[in-house]
């Protein structure tokens, strides 16, 4: 039997989001495209879902990234299930861990798992991050330049610009 999921599309000022949580966690969070098709974003899983209007952990996770969205929030509360390898739950604890408005590089998260040739395994690992904002990937950065961002370079300069402007 699957687990039955609830999906909810948050809108925020800073895009479209789409939020996939079990009764329990937040599995999923996605940038949607202005024009994503909803098919798209429920087709990430195989299992019953559902689109409740009341849900506690899709509502946590709204008011968590409504107020993070508004500089009220700087860290997240809202239990996560982490679908990934043994090696990407490893980088992104390390991601998560990185304190509001900081980055780090790729290499330094290899580093700190012990990889230190890892850098980019570890950009592989943030790139599958199924939880961004909340395992805030953007703050990973590479030595030499950005590195890359799913929401796309310019919403992860907007990201790292407004923890720094939060921080004043």
């Amino acid at each position: 039997m699957t687990t039955p999921l609830a999906v909810r599309e948050l809108r925020t000022d800073w895009g479209r989001l789409g939020l996939i949580a079990t009764d329990t966690h937040l599995q999923f969070i996605d940038f949607l495209a202005p024009r994503t098709p909803e098919k798209w974003w429920l087709s990430h899983t195989d299992s019953d879902v559902q689109r409740p209007k009341r849900h506690p952990i899709l509502d946590q996770t709204e008011r968590e990234l409504t107020d993070y969205f508004a500089g009220r929030r700087t860290d997240f509360s809202v239990p996560l299930e982490l679908k990934v390898t043994p090696f990407q739950q490893e980088v992104l604890e390390r991601v998560r861990a990185i304190p509001y408005g900081e980055t780090r590089s790729y290499s330094e998260i290899a580093a700190q798992v012990k990889r230190p040739k890892a850098a980019r395994a570890v950009g592989t690992a943030n790139a599958r991050n199924p939880i961004p904002l909340i395992v805030p990937c953007h703050r990973v950065v590479g030595a030499n330049g950005l590195g890359g961002y799913g929401g796309g370079l310019d919403l992860k300069v907007r990201l790292l610009d407004f923890e720094q402007e939060q921080l004043g």
